[in-house]
């Protein structure tokens, strides 16, 4: 009797199927040192316990693209381990804080399968809530991957693709409790421009550069324990290299965001994400920012602001996204669409 794993394949999805993930990860402090060694990390909510004190909070939580790798990770052998690419994110929503200390899993609902031309392989959509120890919810999103068949002659399913919001309103936003913006220090923030200050339509160069190293995309998903082969196995791809994990570039881009966005604090929504293009090892990454919205909550001080965040490689020219045929350009890595809390 076979003991282990070789993951699920295209043709082992169906619609309404639910898959509860092993293995539940408890949360500490040495989960941000990591992540702050790995990015340049520097937003004030996320780095103080002191400042996140004066905005109301009992100490600094974990970085929310720290929370979403964990229970994305717990998913990744039952969902991408067979994985041909991840394609893309909506319909996301951060429901509470993370705190040191906190037990994390996931669990995942099959809603929508289609089968490609080819017959070799087929995209999964899945529905992700990571759940903490006391089964409160802190972030769900859906998620759409390329999987490969396991019988190329298997016949296709009946094709299902769910019809997503193309934005989380601003109104079903989940804030923090007792989250209050009105004494922010924007000198220990970094930056003095709030919510106001921003223009929609504006575009924001975010200047500075990283150049991925193999050591840290290694390190980064065996941190938050993904497994999938495209990742690891040099074997695994045609031209023989490791693809550099998607959420590896959207932490990336979100900390070299810091530089003209230093206060958009907490990510609290995840309106649709797309890996462009692969990245690799020797890739430098550069980002850019363009404001879409702009909405006021009902937490002291607090405003939403909805950003469009662009991941690049090598010296591509700044703000361009797509071609005239209406495809990503070959330099764009990443288009994530998401909403952050910032001061008013």
């Amino acid at each position: 009797m076979t003991k282990t794993n070789p993951g699920r394949f295209f043709e082992d999805y169906q619609i309404g199927q639910v898959i509860r993930h092993a293995v539940p990860r408890t949360v500490a402090e040495g989960e941000r040192a990591l992540y702050h060694a790995l990015y340049p990390a520097r937003h004030a909510l996320y780095s103080s316990d002191e400042f996140a004190a004066s905005c109301g909070l009992e100490s600094s939580p974990i970085d929310d693209l720290a929370a979403f790798h964990i229970v994305f990770g717990k998913t990744v052998p039952d969902i991408s381990l067979n994985a041909v690419a991840n394609l893309g994110y909506g319909e996301g929503r951060w429901l509470r804080p993370v705190w040191p200390g906190d037990t994390l899993r996931a669990e995942s609902q099959v809603i929508g399968l289609k089968q490609n031309s080819s017959g070799k392989s087929g995209v999964v959509w899945v529905r992700t809530r990571g759940l903490n120890q006391m089964d409160e919810p802190v972030l769900e999103y859906v998620r759409w991957v390329m999987v490969h068949k396991r019988d190329p002659e298997a016949p296709a399913p009946e094709t299902v693709v769910p019809d997503l919001a193309a934005a989380v309103p601003a109104a079903e936003l989940q804030l923090p409790e007792d989250l209050n913006f009105s004494d922010y220090d924007f000198d220990l923030a970094g930056e003095k421009h709030r919510l106001a200050d921003y223009e929609l339509g504006e575009k924001i160069d975010h200047v500075d550069g990283v150049t991925l190293e193999e050591a840290e995309h290694m390190l980064a998903t065996r941190l938050w324990q993904n497994t999938a082969k495209v990742h690891f196995d040099a074997t695994h791809r045609p031209d023989g290299r490791r693809l550099i994990y998607g959420g590896h570039i959207i932490s990336l881009a979100r900390s070299l965001s810091f530089n003209g966005l230093a206060n958009a604090q907490m990510i609290v929504g995840l309106n649709s994400g797309a890996h462009a293009n692969p990245a690799f090892a020797g890739d430098t990454v550069r980002a850019w920012s363009e404001v879409l919205d702009k909405a006021e909550t009902d937490a002291p001080g607090v405003g939403a602001i909805r950003l469009r965040l662009v991941a690049t490689k090598g010296d591509s020219s700044r703000f361009s996204l797509k071609g005239e045929d209406g495809k990503y350009l070959p330099d764009v890595l990443l288009d994530l669409d998401y909403w952050a809390l910032m001061p008013l």
